[in-house]
């Protein structure tokens, strides 16, 4: 099983777009969570982050280990990822 990607993402966020261009090119297969449209969403952000920014990125394992990542860090990405 391959590692899940999920991105909790605004409409307005430059970042937010980079990221997922970035993950696009690489092939990399991912869900989109948008937290400005979903107050659930937003508050599940909350929960995993501890703050409201994003992109926020998760980043789950075989064994359903998370690793969050706040902001479009390529290094943390690709690190997490074994790209």
């Amino acid at each position: 099983m391959a590692k899940q990607v999920t991105i909790y993402s605004t409409a307005t966020c430059g970042f937010c777009k980079m990221l997922k261009s970035y993950l696009q090119d690489k092939g990399i297969s991912y869900d989109e969570k948008t937290a400005d449209t979903d107050q659930k969403l937003a508050q599940e952000l909350y929960e995993k982050s501890g703050q409201l920014g994003v992109p926020f990125t998760v980043i789950t394992d075989e064994e359903g280990k998370e690793e969050g990542i706040l902001g479009f860090d390529r290094g943390r990405i690709n690190e997490a990822l074994g790209l």
